[in-house]
This record gives structure tokens, C-alpha cells and sequence, in this order.
């Protein structure tokens, strides 16, 4: 699943960009936000692999907002001025797109952000608190997670681990190669072999129940 946050100061420009959003099932719109400022949080506490960046905002520019981060994610400016255009693609955005935005236009911007994810080398670890000491776990070991109070169960290939986290913490740390399909439960895509209205099939043998608001989610799997 691809994340996603929009930052515009006209609630218009949120508008256009979810209604061309809809018909994505692997991107997920996390957060919205009408100022620079305001997504600067957001873009500190969990990783967004995409932004929806406006340039013209009140405090805080689009294009500061990128300078100020050290480790950007992938940028698709959103803007009614051509101006901008050299100044973004030195930041190396994605994609430089001019209102209104068309859904034509966006589906060869998404695109883009689906090879630049592709052609990204992925984490193969994930570090997680567990018995009050921190371990390193292989992504690859992994076959799905599940939610268990204030903690989350990691069923691995030959044990299962309870480690101090929320599935919701760890999902921002897992990026596009697990996904989430029921409040209780996330997948590791490469695990999937078969997808049904009502459950995912592991290679494990391992049925999990598809949740109803997580089932365009499902989708996207196989």
C-alpha cells in the first residue's frame, strides 16, 4: 500500500485529488493537511511514501517544505503556477502537475511514483521491542502480525513473537511490502497465495479474515 498525505491550503485542491484517489486501491490518503507547517509533523512521526504538495501557502512554502527535510519522500507538486516547475525538479520531485489537475495527468504521476518504488532497495529488517530489549527481525521470516492489546504477536516462520508495539506503529515502519486487512491483522504481501471475498490464504496454509472497510486493500495483493 502506497501512503499518501495531501498539503494544500485550498480545501478544492483536497477535494480534486481524493476524487481522482478513489479509483487507486493501493494508495491510501493517511492524512490531510492545510499548511506546510501542519505536515511537517506528520512527515516526522511515520513514513508517507508520496506527498501531494501545493507551493503557494501561507508561513511555509511547498518547496521549504522539501528543503527542510532531510530525507524527503516522493514529492508530486500540485500548483496553478508553471514558475515553479525548474525549482521543484531540482528537488527532484516526482512530478510537477498544474491545476486543475486531470485525472489523466495523475494516473501518469502515480505511475511514476509506482516505478520510483519499485526500483527503491527495501528494508530487510524491522527492529522491534521485545522481553525489554531491542531485536532485529528479517521482513522476510515474517508471515503476518496481529494486534494484541497494547502489544502486536509477529508469527514467524518457526515462532511467534510479542513484541511492545501497536499494529498501527509498526505498519508505518513495514512501507509497501505488508498490508494491512483487518484491524487486527497485517500480511506479508509476499506470503499471499490466494484472496477471496472473506479471507486472505498464506503459503503457510494460514487463512486470514479480510475486515469490510480493508477489503479494497485486499486487492491489491495478487
Amino acid at each position: 500500500m502506497i501512503k499518501a498525505i495531501i498539503v494544500d491550503d485550498e480545501p478544492l485542491a483536497h477535494q480534486v485529488i481524493l476524487h481522482h484517489l478513489e479509483s487507486y486501491s493501493d494508495i491510501k490518503v493517511v492524512s490531510q493537511h492545510f499548511s506546510a507547517k501542519d505536515a511537517l509533523y506528520q512527515l516526522a512521526k511515520s513514513t508517507i511514501d508520496v506527498v501531494f504538495l501545493d507551493i503557494n501557502m501561507p508561513e511555509l512554502s511547498g518547496l521549504e517544505l522539501i528543503q527542510s527535510l532531510a530525507n524527503p519522500p516522493q514529492i508530486i507538486i500540485v500548483s496553478a503556477y508553471e514558475e515553479y516547475a525548474l525549482a521543484g525538479y531540482e528537488l527532484n520531485v516526482t512530478d510537477y502537475l498544474l491545476k486543475p489537475v486531470s485525472a489523466q495527468r495523475l494516473q501518469q504521476a502515480i505511475n511514476k511514483v509506482r516505478e520510483r518504488i519499485s526500483q527503491t532497495p527495501k528494508s530487510k529488517t524491522i527492529t522491534l521491542k521485545v522481553d525489554r530489549e531491542k531485536r532485529k527481525l528479517s521482513l522476510d521470516t515474517i508471515e503476518y502480525i496481529e494486534a494484541y492489546g497494547n502489544y502486536v504477536k509477529v508469527h514467524q516462520e518457526d515462532q511467534t513473537i510479542l513484541a511492545t508495539t501497536t499494529l498501527k506503529q509498526i505498519l508505518e515502519q513495514l512501507l509497501s511490502s505488508f498490508t494491512q486487512i483487518h484491524k487486527s491483522y497485517i500480511v506479508n504481501n509476499s506470503r499471499v497465495i490466494a484472496v477471496t471475498n472473506e479471507h486472505v490464504e498464506l503459503d503457510t496454509g494460514d487463512k486470514i479474515k479480510i475486515g469490510k472497510s480493508f477489503k479494497e486493500h485486499s486487492k491489491v495483493l495478487l
